[in-house]
């Protein structure tokens, strides 16, 4: 039993390389190629041989039919064709047989062929009709079978009404007819029994000499094709060989490894994404880092100032009052939102994030979030405008009805970050417009416009990465950490919607949103 279950644990590792397969491919190929090749050619050699043949035939029958018309004519009657099968073996042979006593010379052209001196025997015998059958048995057996008897020993003669005058009736069924005609009279049929296609021995030879040389041809393309398709399948494979140390790299966490790519087919389209998928890994390799230096840089900066606020307490530098706790308090707050914003942006990442899918009026929940921020915008100095363009359709409510199947709790999340990136960003005497509208190709279109400072052109595409913020135009007194806006993205295209930065007409940022009414939350 261990026996067996090595031996066929060795059956199941076995395999064969790429290299090997793709050569046995090439050369199963031509195999199949070569020999339906040398099937074809050997079945239409033979088609032709046999047309071949049957033409032949039939002009052979036109032929000794002619002479069999040319006896009656001069006789007037089969009678005397009938009485000397020598006339009828000299009307098959297209030969006058010499008079009896008469010997043949050698040369002459008198001497009937050899396959006819074994039916022929002494005149008397032969004249006599005695024991004289046409067609010949024995030659219908020995050589009709085997090789083919000639078509002189396949026919038989009728009168014209169906008599025979030489031949077997019990052959008749199996002949074709050819009728004999006289100025336009029927005089007779002669009836070839069906022989072999091909009934010359010439013939059989020819044909078996071609079948063993297009053999000899197909081996010798075998080996051609063999020496040829093993240097064109390493060739083949020699990209892949390529590819598999470059993923090897890239396993390895060289992100710099590249495939070289040379022409347009599949195989240097998968190198040409082998490529892309290598520098995806290395962008991707980047950002963890930058992303963990930059949690670090986040997390330092607010414990250390808690640190130092309460070793300076200790130490009695500062004094231990309630405005001093309150100010820690502070701190402690900012940490913990920069702490819930990390986990909320790690499990919008992840998908992890519980949608409770029902329908909202996108409307309603819009106008209740900008109105819970109006007070905080005044105090700022800042004006907040709600232009619902949805509110004067028909059949809408005062707020205007905008039915949306999505998370109501995250999209007031979305509705908030924005709000408070522009609260926060926003210089005093400025404003934000929060504007809804329906999206072109369907849907709900959100927009909030502020005023200045607005985001260089060159930062646009990068406002939704996390904790990026742009120092130079973008105030940070408010403590953010740059995760509000990488928030929103993920939320937005959990809910199957689009959202870009561009900027606004009034000198500021214009974030704009739009979210499809016929879609739930999306699966990352």
């Amino acid at each position: 039993m261990a026996a067996r279950a090595e031996a066929s644990g060795a059956a199941v590792k076995m395999s064969f390389s790429i290299h090997t397969k793709v050569f046995l491919t090439l050369l199963l190929a031509c195999v199949l190629v070569l020999s339906g090749t040398q099937a074809f050619v050997h079945w239409s050699l033979q088609r032709g041989l046999v047309e071949l043949a049957a033409a032949r035939e039939h002009a052979r029958v036109e032929v000794i039919g002619d002479r069999l018309t040319e006896i009656y004519a001069r006789e007037g009657s089969w009678a005397s064709l009938r009485e000397s099968p020598r006339l009828w073996l000299g009307a098959l042979l297209g030969r006058d047989w010499p008079a009896e006593g008469r010997r043949g010379r050698p040369g002459d052209g008198s001497r009937p062929p050899p396959w006819a001196r074994r039916f022929l025997g002494p005149h008397h015998q032969v004249d006599g009709g005695e024991g004289f059958i046409w067609p010949p048995p024995l030659a219908l057996r020995d050589e009709g079978q085997d090789q083919g008897a000639p078509i002189e020993m396949r026919l038989m003669l009728l009168d014209a009404d169906g008599t025979l005058v030489y031949g077997r009736p019990e052959l008749l069924s199996e002949t074709r007819r050819f009728a004999l005609d006289l100025d336009g009279t029927r005089i007779g049929e002669l009836a070839v029994i069906a022989g072999p296609p091909v009934a010359e021995l010439a013939d059989l030879h020819f044909v078996e000499r071609q079948g063993g040389r297009l053999w000899l041809i197909v081996l010798a393309m075998l080996a051609l094709a063999a020496a040829l398709a093993y240097p064109l399948s390493s060739r083949l494979i020699r990209p892949v060989q390529g590819f598999q140390e470059t993923a090897r790299r890239l396993a390895a966490g060289d992100y710099d490894a590249r495939v070289s790519v040379a022409g347009g087919d599949e195989i240097a389209r998968l190198g040409r994404d082998i490529n892309a998928l290598a520098d995806a890994l290395g962008r991707n390799d980047r950002a963890r880092r930058q992303w963990v230096a930059d949690i670090s840089h986040e997390l330092r900066t607010p414990i250390a100032l808690l640190r130092a606020h309460l070793e300076a307490m200790q130490d009695g530098v500062r004094p231990l009052e309630r405005a001093e706790v309150d100010r820690l308090l502070g701190d402690v707050l900012r940490l913990s939102r920069l702490v819930e914003d990390l986990n909320d942006l790690a499990t919008t990442d992840l998908g992890a994030l519980a949608y409770r899918m029902q329908e909202i009026d996108l409307a309603e929940l819009l106008c209740e979030d900008i109105d819970a921020f109006r007070t905080r915008f005044e105090a700022a100095g800042l004006a907040l405008v709600f232009d619902n363009r949805l509110a004067g359709r028909r059949g809408a409510g005062p707020v205007g009805w905008a039915p949306l199947h999505a998370d109501a709790g995250r999209i007031s999340q979305l509705f908030g970050n924005l709000l408070h990136n522009s609260l926060s960003y926003t210089d005093p005497g400025g404003g934000l417009t929060v504007t809804l509208d329906a999206a072109p190709l369907g849907g709900y279109r959100i927009t909030f416009e502020d005023t200045a400072p607005g985001v260089p052109t060159e930062d646009l595409p990068r406002l939704f990465d996390r904790l990026y913020r742009v120092d130079a135009s973008r105030s940070r007194h408010t403590g953010g950490a740059g995760l509000g806006l990488a928030i929103a993205k993920n939320v937005v295209l959990a809910h199957g919607g689009t959202i870009e930065a561009h900027a606004a007409e009034a000198g500021g940022c214009s974030i704009r949103i739009e979210l499809p009414a016929d879609r739930g939350v999306r699966s990352k």
